[in-house]
């Protein structure tokens, strides 16, 4: 007999956990660019860069929320990595098809990169004028144009195609005609570091993983590599911190940006036990059981330990408060760790095996901790790359209890969308939603109302909500932007 208690899953097409993941990182990115600077609290900002006066310092160690929502991105980029080339195989892609794949969606993501820096508002003009916002406007348009795919039918495929090309010529012209306030046009160099970065893990992290996709031993060894160039190179005056400095092609590639596989590889395995999760045939009509023992009590625990150590680690190393950050981790640990034995189910065995790494790299993010002075951003270190992988899997356990246990993805439908369109809302802030209250006047008026700090929070948060629910629109209606 079914206990009451007992929790049903279905067997998913898509992972919606990891779109989630991918939306609450996006979003949060959003949300850390948009409140204003010099009214918060230290830890709204950026460990290395603290009020008032928001001046960077490489010296200072610490971790914030704004630190961790990029990390988070990367690893939701490398769990999606076995998904989207595993379904390109399965498609009979031969090796040459998929690295070529691989090798343009780098480039699409590159272009995207340059141009979208060369439509900036700020970049165009430090002090924007009306020309300047209805300029980036356009920009934005041009890139909906270029990017998006169409939900048509395929006999209309062809007219779609032409407005692909007719934005991509716009882009061309634009680009060539607008002038930088150092008197400069087009260049090359002149790129979002963000997406610079991005570009560079979706092909070295994709090509990782393809030739690594049977061998999980040497994926790991990888890793080992990566540590031994990282610290050869802090040497100064050896052939390797020459060559990690050094790029035949800077502005779009340097071997420092490698760095960043030490999320994106971990990032790799997790998408591989999502992947081996979702190709388990559907049982029991569609549906799949976790027994009595897996009941909500025991769910509502793993998520409440779960965020429990995401904010002690978030809190304990931002306060500097190491030794006691590890012991309340190690002890949070213990306890999470009696609530994921006896797995009788693939999904249960699903969260075990996220929870296995995720400790697995916390511990090897602690233990990093004192080495280069202290957890930090920028320089990134060691312990930044594995703590922040840690909390990334504890955050996709607590999403997939949400959506796949407790059938609840109603709730996490808005980082859904914005997961599965997350090209929109990078987008949308700089270049769409900021440009229109420009251009309506809206923006003094709502300035001089949130000159405090909790009213300066809030309109963070709402302009945050406007282009969620925009992106979200967006991804109802079919028109995602892929590369």
């Amino acid at each position: 007999m079914q206990d009451k208690n007992s929790i049903t899953v279905a067997n998913l097409k898509r992972a919606y956990a990891l779109d989630a993941l991918r939306g609450f990182a996006i979003l949060a990115m959003i949300l850390s660019g948009t409140i204003e600077y010099k009214i918060l609290p230290a830890w709204m900002y950026h460990a290395q860069e603290p009020p008032p006066t928001h001046t960077f310092n490489s010296n200072l160690p610490g971790l914030t929320w704004v630190d961790i929502v990029f990390p988070i991105f990367l690893f939701s980029m490398g769990a999606a990595i076995p998904l989207a080339l595993a379904n390109r195989l399965k498609k009979g892609f031969t090796t040459i098809q998929v690295i070529l794949y691989i090798l343009k969606r780098g480039l699409l993501l590159g272009i995207f990169a340059i141009f979208l820096q060369h439509i900036r508002p700020l970049t165009i003009n430090r002090n924007p004028s009306e020309q300047t916002w209805w300029i980036a406007l356009l920009g934005f348009l041009i890139l909906f144009f270029m990017f998006v795919r169409w939900p048509v039918k395929e006999k209309y495929r062809q007219y779609t195609e032409f407005i692909t090309i007719g934005a991509w010529f716009a882009a061309i012209i634009l680009v060539c005609f607008l002038r930088y306030p150092d008197g400069s046009g087009f260049s090359l160099a002149r790129s979002d570091i963000i997406l610079v970065v991005l570009t560079n893990m979706a092909i070295f992290g994709a090509i990782a993983w393809f030739f690594t996709k049977d061998n999980l031993l040497l994926r790991l060894g990888l890793l080992g590599l990566l540590i031994a160039l990282r610290l050869s190179a802090s040497v100064k005056g050896s052939w390797i911190a020459v060559l990690w400095k050094a790029s035949p092609i800077p502005w779009i590639f340097q071997f420092d940006y490698l760095k960043y596989l030490f999320i994106i590889i971990p990032g790799t395995i997790a998408g591989d036990l999502i992947l081996d999760w979702l190709q388990i045939p559907v049982k029991n009509g569609g549906e799949e059981e976790i027994n009595s023992n897996w009941n909500h009590l025991r769910c509502y625990s793993i998520i409440f330990l779960m965020l429990t150590l995401v904010l002690g680690l978030l809190i304990g190393l931002q306060a500097r408060w190491l030794w006691q950050t590890a012991l309340l981790s190690t002890v949070l640990c213990l306890i999470s760790w009696f609530l994921f034995v006896n797995p009788n189910n693939e999904k249960a065995r699903l969260l075990q095996a996220f929870y296995q790494w995720g400790i697995y790299w916390l511990v090897l993010g602690l233990l990093f901790e004192p080495f280069e002075k202290g957890i930090k951003k920028d320089p990134a270190t060691l312990s930044y790359f594995f703590v922040t992988t840690a909390i990334a899997l504890f955050l996709l356990i607590t999403f997939t209890i949400i959506i796949d246990v407790f059938q609840q993805r109603k709730y996490l439908q808005l980082l859904i969308d914005n997961g599965q369109n997350p090209m929109v809302a990078y987008v949308a802030f700089a270049n769409f939603l900021w440009p229109v209250l420009k251009l309506t006047y809206l923006e003094p008026l709502i300035l001089e109302y949130t000159n405090i700090p909790l009213i300066g929070f809030i309109k963070g948060v709402i302009y945050t909500l406007l282009i969620a629910f925009f992106v979200s629109l967006c991804t109802k209606l079919k028109l995602l932007w892929r590369t």
